[in-house]
């Protein structure tokens, strides 16, 4: 009699790992404005929807080096990123049934233990890409999966929006949830990597983004990018109440920059790459921060124009950071490298959030200049690069 047999589940073709990684981000977009209406809602002040959305977010400094190093050692990758994935849907659900049930406290530690699985969501799938394709399709994937962030980041707070809009601020948080979760089985069909590697769980990755300039100064492009858009969405709220009608219409703003992030990103792949990387993005932090400048002014006609700016200066830019990220990283720490620049950047956020909490229960419009200053001093670190900012500078290798 034979024994029963078990077979591993096929490998996701390219198109169904994008589609996987769509609906994961997708879920994460959605994931921040729906806590910080959740978190509005449930405290009535922008001040608890900041203090939410950052206890989320500020974990990913610890988080995104341990997944990043576990994703380069596993044999098993998609296993790794499947229980992130599943750990952080599960986390959302017991943060929103905790609101209003527990002490504030305690919701927000559950935020944060939710918070570590965070990177895995970006980095994690833009590291497997390699084993999904030969090395002719690599190019064309990895366009194609920089697109997943813009359209990730158009549709989450649209659909975060309307449901809170439709059936209240809880079911924003089930949609962002329901979307994280159906792309587990994708990544748990992952293919099997090579044997594990050794070395001290994320310190490569760490070394290699602080210790190499070009990679240094393109983190801090983003990461101040990213500071500015906590700022900014801790502020969304408040928004959509004082200048377009109601909290949750604040929200449909960041699709308005993410309609305006994936047209800019689509034009800027049919155009010839000739300006170097490190050009565009701290030409993308001064737009925006003249944008974050605009929005400050008030009312919803000029809230639109600012946010459809900020948008068309990200796309690009994130563009951008792939490519010198894809040019300086060193090889066998691809996932190291993604998932602690995703963490930093997270971190950013966070940071950004706490702090628009204390500045925008005062002054929203102080908060938004502070997003202008913030993208500002992002690019200064171009002032002082000498040749193309970008480009392999083997004198700052280590």
């Amino acid at each position: 009699m034979r024994s029963p047999s078990f077979r591993l589940a096929p490998r996701p073709s390219p198109a169904v790992h994008l589609t996987g990684a769509l609906a994961a981000r997708t879920g994460d977009e959605a994931a921040g404005p729906a806590l910080a209406l959740a978190g509005f809602a449930a405290a009535g002040s922008t001040s608890g929807a900041a203090s939410l959305l950052a206890c989320v977010t500020v974990a990913a400094a610890v988080g995104g080096p341990v997944v990043g190093a576990l994703l380069d050692r596993s044999p098993r990758p998609g296993r790794i990123l499947a229980g992130a994935l599943a750990l952080y849907a599960a986390g959302l659900g017991a943060v929103l049934l905790g609101l209003g049930r527990l002490p504030f406290a305690v919701t927000a530690a559950l935020a944060v233990v939710t918070g570590l699985m965070g990177p895995a969501l970006s980095g994690g799938w833009t590291a497997q890409l390699p084993g999904l394709a030969p090395a002719d399709r690599r190019s064309r994937l990895h366009g194609l999966d920089s697109l997943t962030f813009s359209a990730a980041a158009l549709a989450g707070p649209a659909l975060a929006g309307g449901a809170a809009l439709v059936l209240g601020a809880p079911a924003a948080v089930v949609v962002a949830a329901a979307l994280i979760a159906a792309a587990v089985p994708v990544a748990w069909a992952l293919p099997p990597a090579g044997p594990p590697r050794g070395g001290r769980p994320g310190g490569g990755g760490v070394r290699a983004v602080f210790r190499r300039g070009p990679l240094l100064r393109a983190t801090v492009a983003s990461v101040g990018g990213a500071t500015a858009q906590g700022v900014v969405a801790a502020c969304l709220p408040a928004l959509g109440a004082r200048a377009l009608g109601a909290p949750g219409r604040g929200v449909l703003l960041l699709s308005v920059a993410a309609a305006a992030s994936l047209a800019a990103t689509a034009l800027h792949a049919r155009l010839p790459h000739s300006v170097p990387a490190g050009r565009v993005l701290w030409g993308a932090a001064l737009a925006q921060a003249g944008a974050w400048v605009v929005a400050a002014t008030g009312g919803a006609v000029a809230l639109v124009v600012a946010f459809a700016v900020a948008g068309a200066a990200e796309g690009p830019q994130l563009t951008a950071l792939f490519a010198v990220r894809h040019e300086e990283t060193p090889e066998g720490l691809r996932g190291r490298v993604f998932a602690v620049g995703t963490s930093v950047k997270i971190t950013g956020f966070a940071v950004g959030a706490v702090v628009a909490g204390w500045v925008a229960a005062r002054s929203v419009p102080a908060a938004l200049l502070l997003a202008a200053v913030l993208c500002a001093v992002s690019a200064l670190p171009y002032a002082g690069a000498r040749g193309r900012p970008g480009q392999r500078d083997a004198r700052e290798a280590t």
